[in-house]
């Protein structure tokens, strides 16, 4: 067969009755009926029945196709013609026809398969096979077959389709597309890098990049103007379950602009990239000041898809004679909460009090909740007799409470801790309310960030040291002016997910050294670190700015998955380990050695490396039990036994004689008895080789889900 002559299964349908065509792709299903054998025959196009009848398909090619399993890959020939009225399959795009086989070749066979791959039923009203019972790591040891599923190789080819028409769009808007160096310098914009010994200059690293936002800003100094890139980063983050260490983001820059310029562009490229999954989205996005977002929703990264926004209720409770209040208040605490609307039947008095109150919302990081349900016009719960009645009407106007409303109100000395404890509240009961609307896309600007965030000792960069402030008069050495000042960036959020950001640039020397020497760098670091770049400055940069998308999230969000692995061809798992190519994995003593990360002597010393030398060594080292010099002896003549064992079995495979056992079949299982500590353990003499204890047990490594 020749790719010229081949048709596609998903292209096939009732107007090509009568054609002959061939096909080649992979066994989806089989179902034999006797002489008839029907197969479910899948390529990237879609799936299409295939059938192997005595009538018209050839005896040898019968034959062959009872040796047919799922997934072989596989050629055939035949004619295609309409289904028998009232066998048409409607799990499939050609249910109404099927293809009577002539020819058959196996292109090549696969061996038994570790989950099911099928995911389309056979007939009409048949079950289909699903991945969920299947352990992600499963899925991601064998990816190469995990991708051959329908669903997943339509998120990544609809994936591609999303990037190509944010290409398109930033192409038609005059941006050019500019590849930017992975290996480079390391530079701090807030993560860890991961970094990469140089052979060629020894004890010298490049960093991967975690953005290249130095080099687009470069870009825009050497005259560019309009710059876009599809580029991998990576970022050495503590994990989360949707975040992975090397991620792609669409990076884009321009000159002589201001946000104006970025907010009417990124929306019209985000509505054309949400199009091609067939989601609309409302233009202009809404915009919402950083502080407000904070106020109103205790986050940066607001879901407004539903209410529950907050009330402030401090000055409500100003006089108040109930203790805990008026402690917070003396303290300069505040006190905020949310009206749950018509919902106290689902919210009882033991849900508010045992759940909520002394365990969820304690976790969130607050010392309690107070909760009132509105019932009859009044509040119901077992602190609103300390309020006094001014305090309980004001309540109820100020949160527009009525009937069946719940009140829930957290007050603390801190007023991050109010809103972040509010904020998670907030969604933790939308979740469980069901208050949050289904395939609603709401996005939204946050914009107005603070330039810096407090450190123990002065100041760091909320976003990264490269972003504009809204004003230029400040003092470097005044901490609590630099707190005060607002940036020029901004964060595209929707749904509750940051899926980019960015800001407007510093654009000449003077300014970017006053916010180095505002971070705390010296006249020596700026030139260490950032010369390069700051030098670039005293050459006529135009005024720029820029954002980033981060694709994997977009591209997750517009497709309705669970998380950025089903939309990512080769992702590592949430312990940041790809368990099909088991990477991060070891490397030879050589390759240190020849990269200069031994030190002198060492080349046999790696930690672990020296304890593997010889079999014994091997076992401990593996076991991680290690060995006295006494029990060392005993310990190697056991192995030697067992080696000499192995070679006979070894020897003996294939021969004329049978393999034996060399221990006599007996019961070995210990003879029952009541249950009992060894005196062993409770002398601590069990544990004395473990490398770690905890408590009575031997301490392992742990393992992240």
């Amino acid at each position: 067969m020749t790719e010229n002559g081949r048709s596609y299964c998903g292209n096939l349908g009732i107007a090509d009755a009568g054609r002959e065509v061939h096909l080649a792709g992979w066994v989806d299903a089989l179902r034999d009926h006797g002489e008839v054998l029907f197969a479910h025959m899948r390529d990237l196009t879609g799936i299409v029945q295939v059938v192997f009848s005595p009538e018209l398909t050839p005896s040898p090619v019968c034959e062959l196709a009872g040796t047919l399993r799922n997934e072989f890959c596989v050629a055939v020939s035949g004619r295609v013609q309409a289904r028998a009225e009232g066998t048409e399959n409607p799990n499939i795009e050609t249910g109404s026809i099927e293809i009577m086989v002539r020819e058959l070749s196996i292109l090549s066979p696969s061996a038994a398969l570790p989950f099911a791959i099928s995911e389309k039923a056979m007939v009409a009203g048949g079950t289909a096979s699903r991945v969920d019972s299947v352990s992600e790591d499963l899925r991601l040891q064998y990816r190469y077959l995990d991708l051959r599923r329908p669903s997943m190789q339509q998120h990544l080819v609809r994936r591609y389709r999303i990037v190509k028409a944010a290409r398109d769009f930033l192409d038609e808007r005059g941006f050019v597309e500019i590849e930017t160096p992975v290996l480079t310098k390391s530079t701090p914009e807030g993560a860890r890098d991961y970094l990469v010994p140089s052979r060629v200059h020894p004890n010298h690293f490049y960093a991967l990049p975690q953005s290249p936002q130095l080099f687009k800003q470069l870009l825009m100094v050497a005259g560019f103007e309009r710059y876009f890139q599809v580029v991998r980063c990576f970022r050495d983050e503590d994990l989360r379950p949707n975040r992975q260490p090397e991620f792609t983001q669409l990076d884009l820059e321009a000159s002589f602009i201001d946000e104006e310029f970025i907010y009417e562009l990124v929306e019209e490229l985000v509505t054309r990239m949400f199009a091609v999954g067939g989601v609309t989205l409302e233009r202009p996005f809404p915009r919402m000041l950083h502080r407000d977002a904070m106020d109103l929703y205790g986050t940066d990264r607001p879901d407004t898809r539903f209410g529950l926004t907050f009330v402030e209720a401090t000055d409500i409770f100003a006089g108040t004679g109930y203790s805990i209040f008026r402690q917070i208040l003396k303290q300069g605490g505040r006190i905020k909460g949310i009206n749950v609307k018509g919902q106290s039947e689902k919210l009882s008095k033991n849900v508010l009090q045992n759940e909520y109150a002394k365990e969820i919302v304690p976790s969130f990081g607050a010392k309690g909740m107070t909760w009132m349900r509105v019932a009859d016009g009044g509040l119901e719960s077992n602190i609103v007799q300390f309020f006094s009645e001014g305090e309980k009407r004001a309540v109820l106007e100020r949160f527009g409470a009525e009937d069946g409303d719940v009140i829930l109100m957290i007050a603390d000395a801190s007023y991050d801790v109010v809103v972040s404890a509010l904020g998670q509240l907030r969604l933790h009961l939308a979740g469980r309310l069901g208050l949050v609307p289904q395939g609603v896309f709401r996005p939204l600007w946050v914009t107005n960030f603070p330039l810096f965030d407090p450190t123990a000792d002065g100041v760091t960069s909320c976003h990264h040291p490269f972003t504009a402030p809204d004003r230029e008069d400040f003092d470097p050495g005044d901490r609590a002016g630099l707190l005060a000042l607002r940036s020029r960036a901004y964060d595209l959020v929707m749904n509750g997910e940051e899926l980019g950001g960015g800001s407007i640039r510093i654009n000449g020397r003077e300014m970017q050294q006053k916010i180095f020497q505002a971070l705390g760098l010296s006249e020596g670091e700026i030139e260490e670190k950032f010369g390069f770049f700051v030098r670039a400055l005293d050459y006529g940069a135009p005024p720029h700015g820029g954002l980033a998308l981060g694709l994997d999230r977009v591209t997750s969000m517009i497709l309705g998955t669970t998380s950025i692995r089903e939309v990512t061809a080769f992702p590592k798992n949430r312990s940041a380990y790809c368990p099909m190519t088991q990477a991060p994995s070891p490397v030879a003593v050589e390759q240190l050695e020849e990269l200069g990360l031994l030190q002198p002597g060492e080349a046999k010393q790696i930690p672990g490396a020296g304890e593997r030398q010889e079999l014994v060594d091997t076992l401990s080292w593996v076991s991680r039990i290690g060995l006295q010099a006494s029990e060392r002896p005993g310990i190697v003549s056991v192995l030697a036994d067992a080696m000499r064992l192995a070679e006979i079995v070894e020897n003996r495979a294939g021969g004329d004689e049978p393999l034996f056992s060399p221990v006599f079949p007996k019961n070995h299982m210990r003879e029952k008895a009541p249950a009992c500590n060894s005196p062993l353990a409770e002398s601590g003499e069990l544990l004395k080789n473990a490398p770690s204890v905890k408590g009575n047990y031997f301490k392992v490594a742990s393992i992240l889900d």
